[in-house]
């Protein structure tokens, strides 16, 4: 009987948080943790051709969709970090209903572009990696969490 209980004790104490923390976050923004942020960033073994290949083949299950989509976009920050990126917004964003912000310094950056000529019945990327300032959807005005990324900055 004891060992259940020092199983149970251990759950609580180690795992409790965890569970916590997701629950208390806003659910587009445990979406956006689990598909936009790589940190520290995954390795993909040479079947996947790529980086963006093996991410996206990931995100696409996630998603449970087969649908490829034409970019997206993979921050190597820490959650800690990129979630400080939304603590205040002067902006809301009409046209995605959310309160958005451009990030003030770049951040490491994997965009994933879907190749123009390939099958119908296959998704190829293109992988670029930079450094970009972003622009972000948040949760809230105040003390958001970030939900979404727009686009990149591109001061041209």
């Amino acid at each position: 009987m004891a060992p259940v209980v020092a199983q149970l004790l251990f759950l609580q104490l180690v795992l409790g948080p965890a569970l916590v923390i997701d629950f208390k976050m806003h659910p587009d923004a445990v979406d956006f943790r689990k598909l936009h942020i790589d940190q520290p960033k995954s390795e993909f073994s040479e079947g996947f051709q790529g980086y963006c290949n093996g991410f996206m083949a990931y995100v696409r299950g996630r998603r449970q969709d087969w649908f490829c989509p034409k970019i997206h976009y993979v921050l190597h920050s820490p959650w800690k970090e990129v979630r400080q990126l939304c603590n205040y917004t002067d902006y809301y964003c009409d046209v995605y209903n959310a309160y958005c912000t451009l990030t003030q310094r770049a951040l490491s950056l994997t965009v994933c572009v879907l190749a123009s000529e390939q099958p119908s019945t296959s998704c190829f990327y293109n992988t670029y990696m930079s450094d970009q300032r972003l622009y972000l959807l948040c949760s809230h005005r105040y003390k958001g969490d970030p939900i979404g990324i727009i686009s990149v900055y591109d001061k041209f």
